[in-house]
């Protein structure tokens, strides 16, 4: 457990963590199996309810990025060994992820990031036209060149996870509040850090902003502004039919209105997919456009004709809190004051997540991440940002 200041007043925390999300949850579960006493307040009514929930249940390591590579590995690990270790069913599929080349620019591209992919440990390997076809029956043989495959990415539940963590971080002794907003962090001398809510105060040693898309908000109370912005995308689910699609996939092509395209058929045989759109929808609106569902379906029948026919259930949106970078802060924020950010995960939460976790909870716990300490300083607050990340970022 965190000691107390010799002498005062002993906080009624360790930690606070603002945000019940896809790092706030595990980051909670994590720190009380360390009998760490931590409190997580969340503005919305329940666990998960912010952009977790929107998330579409891709779990990939396979980026362009040193510090993604490694805690998409940890979170793999976590979610891969969460039944077996815990017994609830949150939906883990091994079904891999692959990134099919319709052009010379893509190809090239992909492959050229195999070296460090592959450098990081990551599992992926060059496929022919043919292996994606065999692979993927069905998708579009039209200008296809190739592909890569990984085939130890996945896929997970972001609802059933996002409950799994929570009812798990409470059995160990992590305590939640609710619907009860932050507006104000303040240093309180030997009393430690005071978190003032919508409802009541309360004092830790360390506060976590975990917030999602109200991190820059809440950074602002701890006397930082975060680079991160918000903006929007969209994804849909159709009806199920029999399974016939094993990874996730992905078209880092351009469209007229989007960039890259993105689907996967989870357990229950409903397909779901993404797009990014172009140009990208900055801000908080989260009402399901009519443009979207037009865009998607061109997309889907270019890439997957045989889909033609299938009939869409819903659509949603979220949204994603961007870096300028696009790879998120995870820092300890100067001066020694008990402040830890974690944000800007540019619609990647849910898969980094739990990793992330792990590295914040050893960074608080034992002053040193589990990442190796060049690759973790990459995600420094205090970076340069000028440097864009690849496609597969």
């Amino acid at each position: 457990m965190l000691a107390g200041a010799m002498g005062h007043k002993m906080p009624n925390y360790d930690v606070i963590i603002v945000g019940a999300g896809s790092v706030g949850l595990p980051a909670a579960l994590f720190l009380a199996r360390e009998k760490v006493k931590v409190l997580v307040i969340d503005e919305l009514a329940s666990p998960g309810q912010g952009q977790n929930k929107a998330a579409i249940g891709g779990v990939r390591a396979t980026h362009s990025d040193p510090a993604k590579i490694q805690a998409c590995q940890m979170s793999l690990d976590v979610f891969g060994r969460w039944k077996e270790e815990y017994g609830d069913d949150i939906h883990f599929r091994r079904g891999g992820y692959c990134f099919p080349a319709y052009d010379e620019e893509h190809e090239r591209g992909l492959k050229d990031l195999l070296g460090i992919q592959k450098k990081c440990g990551l599992n992926i390997d060059w496929l022919s036209a043919e292996e994606i076809v065999s692979l993927v029956p069905g998708i579009s043989r039209k200008d296809l060149r190739g592909g890569t495959f990984s085939p130890e990415d996945a896929s997970v539940s972001p609802i059933l996870s996002a409950q799994a963590f929570y009812r798990r971080a409470a059995a160990a002794g992590a305590s939640f509040k609710f619907s009860e907003r932050v507006i104000g962090i303040e240093r309180a001398g030997g009393d430690g850090i005071r978190v003032r809510t919508s409802r009541d105060t309360y004092s830790a040693e360390k506060v976590i902003n975990a917030a999602g898309a109200r991190a820059r908000d809440v950074g602002r109370l701890m006397g930082v502004d975060l680079p991160v912005s918000p903006d929007s995308h969209e994804a849909g689910v159709t009806e199920p039919v029999k399974p016939f699609i094993g990874p996730m996939v992905v078209d880092v092509r351009c469209f007229t209105g989007s960039t890259s395209f993105y689907f996967y058929q989870e357990e229950q045989g409903h397909i779901i997919f993404c797009l990014t759109p172009d140009p990208i929808i900055p801000g908080e609106n989260r009402n399901s456009s009519s443009t979207f569902l037009p865009l998607a379906a061109r997309r889907l029948i270019e890439l997957f004709p045989r889909l033609r026919n299938i009939r869409v259930r819903r659509a949603w949106r979220g949204l994603y809190p961007m870096t300028p970078d696009g790879v998120p802060i995870v820092d300890k924020l100067d001066g020694g004051n008990g402040f830890y950010v974690t944000a800007g995960f540019c619609g990647q939460g849910l898969m980094l997540g739990p990793g992330i976790a792990l590295n914040l909870v050893s960074l608080i716990t034992s002053g040193k991440p589990l990442l190796p300490e060049d690759v973790f300083r990459s995600l420094s607050l205090n970076r340069d940002y000028s440097c864009q990340s690849e496609a597969l970022r």
